[in-house]
């Protein structure tokens, strides 16, 4: 997969402040993943955002062929997916949303992403760090960003095409994105010292083709 550029983040529109009027008891509210109808994703965090909830939908500039010339287009991260904060009892105004499938559930309950994962993809989005969709991985050495501006944030390091990236993972999805770091500005999670590139590269090998 080619390198690409982030370029989208949260789609507010001043929203934070009109969802804390129109909505009591605001510490109810969690970040959610709707499912919504393909290519429909910028289009409902709009709508949801004009209805006064705060939205996250990363998209990053991917190179694609079009009429025989390549062509660069703003792509979502979470292809399906925007992310979403509100009340999942009080859901119904997000459902009938147009383009809106569904929330991201466990036998009909909806389940809230990880607000580390948010954070730490909305970061992401404001740094306009190099990133792209990358397959889920469960199992790798974790390790932490030490250098700014991304000081403090995990994911999973991997090494491909003789660069090292980072892997921030949304579990709720089993999604990932990946973003270019620099070997020396991380360091394994619960380790503070010793050559953080040896107990990875073995776990890692066979990981990315």
């Amino acid at each position: 997969m080619h390198q690409s550029s982030i370029n989208g983040g949260s789609l507010t529109d001043g929203s934070t402040e009109r969802l804390d009027k129109m909505t009591p008891g605001n510490d109810l509210q969690r970040w959610y993943a709707l499912q919504v109808r393909t290519r429909w994703e910028g289009s409902t965090a709009l709508l949801l955002s004009g209805k006064g909830y705060e939205t996250l939908l990363p998209t990053y500039k991917a190179k694609k062929r079009w009429s025989g010339k390549p062509k660069e287009f703003n792509v979502p991260l979470f292809p399906g997916y925007v992310f979403c904060r509100f009340d999942a009892q009080k859901r119904l105004p997000v459902l009938v949303t147009p383009g809106v499938i569904s929330v991201v559930a466990c036998s009909k309950v909806p389940l809230p992403v990880d607000e580390g994962e948010i954070a730490a993809l909305q970061t992401v989005v404001a740094t306009g760090l190099l990133a792209e969709p990358w397959p889920y991985l469960e199992l790798g050495q974790k390790v932490r960003i030490e250098s700014e501006p991304l000081r403090g944030l995990e994911g999973i390091l991997i090494s491909f095409k003789g660069n090292h990236r980072i892997v921030l993972s949304v579990s709720l999805l089993r999604r990932s994105v990946a973003l270019e770091v620099d070997q020396s500005s991380v360091r394994p999670v619960n380790s503070n010292r010793g050559n953080f590139l040896e107990p990875v590269q073995p776990l890692l090998q066979g990981v990315v083709v």
